[in-house]
């Protein structure tokens, strides 16, 4: 009953802001195969889980600092058996939030740019900041925001290196070889045209990374369902995908048990926006579309739970999405309006 007010509150909220959806919502079937999957790793997990801070996935160019450390403590005594609760299962991703995806991707596909050859760079252009402790010299701790903003170039096919210009600096070559095929952690254009489109199979790529570092057996706390929504916001972030890839990939974090909908969240640059959203360890992750038309802003995390990090409702990291693009070369910049996925902030 409590689950159905809340997805009902939800619901209402996102109503003020979204317009009619068009089509069917998707049957429950559609989050079956992997509510089984769940279940299953559920039933494999046991004994201790270590102490860990929350793990997010860097990608190269943006390093965000994780804001809460999580303590999970199971205590088994000899041979004595104790009644415990079993762990509470997952929602599937609320329908309004799988409504808005739905709305991304179609927004995704609706200009299809152009294809970019060999030996040409995709362009991103990120506004961010992160907060990060500093310990003083009386043992007290001092919240300090970073700027984490940054340009980037990286070879469509992986055959160059990648360059990146922060503010106020030069351009230059990251001391790292070129991407080559590129993967999950260092996509290429090139990598990401070659993923499955069809978003169950994209999620069951993007399910065998995260499960490799962070499923059963693991001592991650992050677990793969919070992995895998942090890897589909890194790639839609920090990466410009063919407009069918991009789309596929909207759809298949509407799988992803536990997403929601934020009605009001702002970027780094302050554009105000609808978020798509999920919560873990004292965190939401938010990923901010523009509420009319749908187009991605950016991310940031905020504090659910007050810690060191801030009080509830405090963004720890947030970044803005301001440019992207295809240019000829390294150190370009895109023409207003033009190139493979290109935009820019109001």
């Amino acid at each position: 009953m409590k689950l159905e007010k809340s997805e009902t509150a939800e619901r209402a909220d996102a109503a003020a802001v979204l317009p009619a959806f068009p089509y069917p919502e998707p049957a429950p079937e559609l989050f079956h195969a992997h509510k089984q999957n769940l279940l299953r790793q559920i039933d494999q997990q046991t004994g201790s889980v270590a102490l860990q801070r929350v793990a997010r996935r860097r990608r190269m160019g943006m390093v965000v600092a994780s804001a809460a450390v999580a303590c999970v403590a199971v205590v088994v005594t000899g041979l004595s058996i104790t009644a415990t609760e079993p762990p509470a299962e997952t929602p599937p991703a609320s329908k309004a939030s799988v409504q808005l995806l739905e709305q991304a991707a179609l927004a995704a596909v609706a200009d299809p740019g152009a294809v970019p050859r060999s030996g040409q760079y995709t362009y991103v252009k990120v506004t961010g900041h992160t907060t990060a402790l500093s310990e003083g010299k009386d043992g007290s701790m001092e919240r300090l925001r970073q700027d984490e903003s940054y340009e980037q170039w990286t070879s469509v096919d992986g055959s160059g290196r990648t360059m990146q210009r922060k503010p106020g600096g030069s351009a230059a070559w990251l001391p790292v070889p070129a991407p080559g095929e590129g993967s999950l952690n260092l996509p290429t254009y090139r990598f990401l045209a070659g993923l499955p489109t069809e978003p169950g199979a994209l999620l069951e790529t993007i399910y065998r990374d995260a499960n490799l570092n962070h499923g059963a057996g693991s001592d991650s706390t992050t677990g793969p369902d919070q992995e895998a929504f942090v890897t589909i916001g890194d790639l839609l972030r920090a990466s410009v995908a063919p407009p069918d890839v991009s789309a596929a990939l909207f759809r298949a974090a509407a799988r992803i048990p536990g997403v929601i909908v934020v009605s009001d969240a702002v970027d780094a640059a302050g554009r105000h926006g609808v978020a798509v959203a999920r919560e873990h360890d004292g965190e939401r992750f938010e990923w901010i579309f523009d509420k009319d038309t749908k187009e991605l802003l950016g991310e940031r995390t905020v504090l659910v739970e007050g810690n060191a990090w801030g009080k509830a409702g405090t963004p720890v990291t947030s970044t803005a999405v301001t440019r992207s693009g295809i240019v000829d070369k390294a150190g370009q910049e895109p023409a207003s309006g033009s190139g493979q996925g290109s935009h820019s902030a109001a």
